[in-house]
């Protein structure tokens, strides 16, 4: 049985929403709803635990609990939540509302063999690292690189071990495929479309609300 953990405790400072990004109106509903809609159209998920911010009222249809301060907090109570027997376990920001239960069930495919297998996209820019005065050090090569995005999902086991390690590091830690990484797990990239945007600025809302309107017509 699979459980779906989608994370919804950001406050949403840089999208200027005056409250939690995730409930955040988009299309006539909350912006974690969408999310969920996909993930419910996933036959292997069997429920859906959402992470909300401290004093947010739990929501009807999903299994809530309080999210943490950082990432890795909200998703170790999410998954805490979830049923013991439950593996394996797909982690969705609710900040990427285009979601489809297509990109759902090929990550979720993507897991045979390894500890994890994460959405991204192949990076098409031009990358440069560069030092702490902006002052380029190296061109990295884009045909091995890719943005990273979510769903994550993971064997059980690798994601508990992972969410086991320091907790400094495990706060720093920008997603969980990092840390199962550090773990020694072996992580797969799964290809998913451009599309599947996190809302982080106005911007963004907008887009979002134009691509879901157009899925409509």
């Amino acid at each position: 049985m699979a459980v779906a953990l989608v994370v919804a405790a950001g406050q949403g400072e840089r999208l200027g929403s005056g409250g939690p990004k995730a409930f955040v109106s988009l299309n006539g509903r909350p912006m974690w709803e969408w999310s969920a809609a996909a993930l419910r159209s996933v036959p292997q998920i069997e429920e859906i635990v959402l992470a909300l911010p401290p004093g947010v009222a739990a929501v009807a249809g999903v299994v809530c609990v309080t999210g943490g301060a950082v990432r890795s907090e909200s998703v170790r109570n999410a998954l805490a939540a979830a049923p013991p027997d439950a593996d394996p376990i797909l982690v969705h920001d609710a900040a990427r509302p285009l979601l489809t239960a297509e990109l759902a069930e090929a990550v979720l495919a993507g897991l045979d063999g390894v500890d994890a297998a994460i959405a991204a996209t192949r990076v098409t820019d031009t990358t440069k690292e560069c030092d702490d005065e902006n002052l380029v050090l190296r061109t990295l090569d884009r045909s091995r690189l890719w943005a990273v995005q979510t769903p994550q999902v993971f064997r059980r086991a690798a994601l508990e071990q992972a969410l086991s390690l320091a907790a400094e590091e495990v706060a720093q830690a920008t997603d969980e495929a990092l840390l199962v990484e550090r773990a020694g797990g072996r992580v797969r990239v799964v290809p998913a479309p451009a599309e599947n945007l996190k809302v982080t600025t106005p911007l963004d809302l907008l887009v979002a609300e134009q691509l879901l309107a157009r899925r409509a017509d």
